[in-house]
């Protein structure tokens, strides 16, 4: 597990020669040795952590190879794709072989089909939208931090969490690829906080990676697309891993109480 960031929040010091926890802890665990941090800012990755989105990218990518004359991929073969963008999925979709002028036909056909495409498939997990309101009771700013092209994010949010976040970002000429931390830097400037009081929480190593290099508390959850053991695998083990969205809660309390306490 990767050090938690002395300036994200306190905990207690290791004794000389103790070894490091094997793994990050869970909120509870967190909750009963006093070593809970709080925060006033919650930035999410979309999807695989708020919204269980695959079935409609099954659909959607499907859809964009037929129409390109391309055999169909499997789900699993697609929810090994995600996570890297549209141009990364339809570029391992398409068949192995295929030039990048073709390849690039296939995404744009992809871009086009998924403004008319109603996502009745993608549902918010469960208790996300409960967690939402949690951390809303305690005056926490919101924000979504996405690899999912821009316009697509905010089309997915309007369908399945109107309104709940403060601040909306996916992939854009402004915005690179994750786990480059432009957009996470950005979308704490626009919450009004730093860095130091802002928990990333997201379903894969690279949604670590990306908290890390913008100086945010990295959390990990266990419902996503990507197994526990991805994180310890490929060096990315978040400061916190959580298997329930309401876990996050526990992250508010007192720092966001406070804040509300100010605005009076």
């Amino acid at each position: 597990m990767n050090h938690i960031d002395e300036n994200a929040c306190a905990t207690p010091a290791q004794h000389e020669g103790e070894a490091a926890p094997a793994q990050p802890a869970s909120a509870p665990e967190a909750a009963s040795h006093g070593a809970q941090p709080r925060f006033d800012a919650f930035i999410f990755d979309l999807d695989g952590t708020l919204l269980h989105t695959l079935p409609d990218l099954v659909v959607i990518t499907n859809r964009a190879l037929r129409d390109a004359g391309y055999p169909e991929r499997t789900e699993a073969e697609i929810l090994s794709y995600v996570g890297n963008g549209v141009r990364a999925l339809m570029y391992q979709a398409v068949p192995e072989g295929t030039g990048a002028e073709a390849a690039e036909g296939a995404m744009a056909r992809w871009k086009e089909l998924f403004p008319t495409y109603d996502n009745n498939l993608t549902h918010p997990y469960p208790h996300v939208e409960e967690m939402i309101d949690g951390l809303r009771a305690r005056s926490c700013k919101l924000g979504v931090l996405s690899n999912k092209f821009d316009e697509g994010v905010h089309q997915v949010m309007d369908k399945c969490l109107p309104g709940r976040f403060d601040v909306e970002h996916g992939e854009c000429d402004e915005i690179p690829r994750k786990p480059d931390p432009t957009g996470l830097l950005r979308t704490i400037a626009e919450l009004g906080t730093t860095p130091a009081r802002t928990a990333y929480v997201g379903d894969s190593p690279g949604d670590v990676r990306t908290a890390r290099n913008a100086g945010a508390y990295a959390v990990g959850v266990t419902w996503g697309y990507h197994a526990v053991e991805d994180f310890a695998a490929e060096d990315a083990e978040p400061d916190l891993m959580v298997s329930d969205p309401l876990e996050l809660v526990a992250l508010a309390g007192t720092t966001c109480e406070g804040a509300r306490d100010g605005e009076r």
